[in-house]
């Protein structure tokens, strides 16, 4: 089934005409070296460097963002995980390519890329190729807590990678919030979405731990279902889905937010009065 484009207002939530996307979950179709756990939100590679290629189970929504995060890496192997968009049916492919640089691009309308720190962006009308590349400083979660991309507006607060609580976990959510890590680095998040046009064409975006790099690909057909793919590739071992709440937040989530910017780092959420769970879910989250 095509995924419908719907316009939608930059700061305006996810309404009516544009209802919030379902979660989500990756294609029963993959890489032959791929394992998909039973929720259908993580993906690990069993062997081998290749064979990795992963898929979203459906298409995408416009401005709906297939975000993973690097749970696993792999010593031994040279390359990082690769990100984009297909309007390749999965189910339709008589087989799955053993990587999706070449091969699955080589099939026609695909446009995948290797993450990179600055990534591969397409310039702007009048902007040279050096402009495009040029690096920009993510703000503060604080200072603004949504990322804008054209016409849509996504609370930055799940995009951005986080350390496991620990010693020196404060300075490391710092270095994901900063996006001074390497962009492949474990426990980056790495999301890809599409941003549809009046004339019927998408230009692709590529975030990677909150900071938009750019449209990395234009002219994607939006009369085309576009499914995310994505390749767990030589040093990325497994990968698992983020899911991302578009529209009004939750009061779980205003909880979350109110009581993490209420402490010096979310360490300290262990020395509060509150239930066990909640303060697993502030740490964690």
């Amino acid at each position: 089934m095509a995924a419908t484009s719907h316009p939608v207002e930059l700061g305006s939530p996810w309404g009516p005409t544009s209802p919030e996307p379902p979660p989500t979950r990756f294609h029963r179709v993959h890489g032959a070296n791929i394992l998909v756990d039973p929720s259908g939100t993580r993906a690990t590679r069993v062997e081998s460097f290749a064979h990795g290629v992963c898929f979203s189970r459906e298409p995408l929504a416009p401005g709906q963002v297939f975000l993973v995060e690097i749970e696993e890496k792999e010593l031994g192997w040279c390359g990082h995980l690769r990100l984009g968009l297909t309007a390749l049916d999965p189910a339709s492919l008589a087989f799955v390519p053993e990587f999706s640089l070449p091969d699955l691009v080589s099939l026609g309308h695909t446009w995948v890329f290797a993450i990179t720190r600055h990534h591969n962006r397409v310039p702007r009308e009048g902007q040279s190729e050096a402009e495009a590349a040029a690096p920009s400083r993510p703000p503060g979660l604080l200072v603004e807590p949504f990322l804008c991309i054209e016409q849509f507006r996504i609370p930055r607060d799940r995009l951005v990678g986080r350390s496991r609580p620990g010693l020196y976990s404060h300075l490391l959510d710092q270095l994901y919030e900063l996006n001074v890590l390497p962009p492949t680095a474990r426990r980056s998040r790495l999301g890809v979405l599409f941003c549809p046009h009046a004339n019927g064409t998408a230009d692709m975006h590529i975030i990677v731990n909150g900071e938009d790099m750019g449209p990395s690909a234009r002219g994607l057909p939006v009369a085309q279902p576009l499914y995310a793919v994505v390749d767990v590739f030589a040093s990325t071992k497994s990968v698992r889905l983020v899911q991302l709440e578009y529209g009004l937040l939750s009061l779980q989530t205003l909880c979350r937010l109110v009581i993490q910017r209420s402490v010096v780092h979310r360490l300290a959420i262990d020395g509060l009065h509150l239930p066990r769970g909640l303060k697993d879910f502030c740490k964690y989250e």
